[in-house]
């Protein structure tokens, strides 16, 4: 089968969907991957390795990552994404959209990034299926639980919580997140959070059971298939010597990174990072983002490491200090380290919460207040307390027992068998999407 793939965004929005392709095509299906990458990042190379036929679009994206962070590092969760989508979206909306229409007309079905509503409007129009796929279950309604940050009001009383959510969001989003389907003459769906950023015929939530408390309570169209763990540059990543050497010379560091929220705020991280390190006398390895500290370089007790896969890296830590993204949380907890989360908004505040609540981390601590002190102190906590390092262990070795991308592609290959093929190859129209 021929299958295209779309995301947008950040190297947290892409690994997943690299793991996903790379999959896909080992199963024998033929894939193509489009890539809007906000910090203008090229996965040609990794794709030619996989063999799987890459597009980015547009090549190049003018995004101010640091003056974004600096400008909404205050702003409440959808004034930030409504801030986001304004400066790295809606610009090259209509780009996105062509290489959907492309992506749609030439493949049998196509999946996307649980935003991409571009791409759902492509397949609907072109009469394929479109598969999703959400890398966070914090905004999947569920009656047992609240939506984040609102109280918990019991099973009865959480729908109408839900609903609420549902409402500002349109509010906020709906006039822009329905301008393509107003320009194509259709009725869009009556709710952007619930309806139109996701597949109804399948979308895949991309994280690990261990996380998905109340999952049985979500609309059968939501199936968690666990982590989209990429594998293939970890095959192909070549140790460094020196990071061999600096790793045996003392006791297991810890790992300092904020991800790709680090180019946004590159130095005052480093401080940060290597203050902490200092007050609680701990070896660190350090993720640079700063030319004043090259790559494959040290100080002191604090190696300075490049872009590498980092679960092979975490494996060898005693904790990992990090922002809260899905990627870092689900990688760190998968190679049994504890975290120490630093997180910069809300949803990376719900994987700190998340983690807290399985006894794999300490209280989070919001970057928008965090102090070298707090740090170095939550850094030892964590360090001293044996209870800590056992349970990260305990999650991760169940983890380890689960394959993210098996598990989606037996969900999709469902989908697949239950498609009757049409004279083209393309399936039939009455898939809903």
């Amino acid at each position: 089968m021929k299958i295209g793939i779309q995301t947008w965004g950040s190297n947290g929005d892409i690994r997943p969907l690299l793991a996903l392709a790379d999959g896909l095509q080992k199963a024998g299906h033929q894939v193509t991957l489009v890539v809007s990458s906000i910090d203008n990042q090229s996965y040609q190379a990794i794709c030619e390795q996989m063999h799987i036929g890459y597009r980015q679009v547009p090549e190049h994206i003018d995004f101010d990552m640091e003056g974004f962070a600096e400008r909404s590092f205050r702003m409440n969760p959808l004034q930030w994404l409504r801030a986001l989508l304004d400066e790295a979206f809606f610009p090259t909306e209509a780009l996105i959209y062509q290489a959907a229409e492309a992506l749609v007309a030439e493949n049998d079905c196509v999946i996307g990034h649980h935003f991409l509503y571009p791409l759902k409007l492509a397949a609907l129009l072109q009469h394929k299926p479109f598969y999703s796929v959400t890398f966070c279950h914090a905004a999947i309604p569920n009656p047992a639980l609240p939506p984040f940050s609102f109280p918990d009001l019991g099973k009865r009383l959480n729908p109408l919580s839900w609903k609420l959510l549902d409402a500002i969001f349109n509010w906020i989003l709906k006039q822009p997140l329905t301008r393509l389907w107003r320009e194509a003459g259709l009725t869009p769906p009556a709710n952007m959070l619930s309806e139109l950023l996701t597949s109804q015929e399948l979308n895949l939530v991309a994280v690990d059971p261990v996380f998905c408390r109340g999952s049985e309570y979500w609309s059968a169209f939501h199936q968690s298939c666990g982590f989209l763990n990429l594998t293939e540059d970890t095959r192909r990543w070549q140790w460094p010597e020196s990071l061999l050497a600096f790793l045996e010379a003392g006791p297991a560091p810890v790992y300092m990174t904020f991800g790709s929220v680090q180019q946004a705020v590159a130095e005052w991280s480093m401080d940060l990072f290597l203050q902490a390190a200092e007050k609680s006398a701990c070896r660190a390895i350090v993720q640079t983002s700063s030319a004043h500290y090259p790559e494959g370089s040290q100080q002191g007790d604090v190696y300075f490491i490049g872009k590498h896969p980092h679960q092979p890296v975490f494996a060898r830590c005693a904790a990992v200090v990090h922002h809260g993204g899905a990627g870092t949380t689900h990688a760190a907890t998968r190679a049994g380290c504890p975290s120490v989360v630093v997180p910069f908004m809300d949803e990376q505040l719900f994987w700190a919460r998340q983690l807290q609540s399985l006894g794999a981390a300490g209280k989070p601590l919001p970057a928008k207040s965090v102090t070298v002190e707090a740090l170095a102190r939550t850094i030892g906590n964590i360090l001293s307390a044996p209870c800590y390092r056992e349970q990260a262990q305990r999650i991760g070795a169940q983890m380890q027992a689960h394959d993210g991308v098996a598990r989606a592609i037996a969900l999709l290959t469902e989908k697949f068998e239950c498609q009757p093929a049409a004279s083209t190859g393309a399936a039939a129209s009455s898939l809903r999407v």
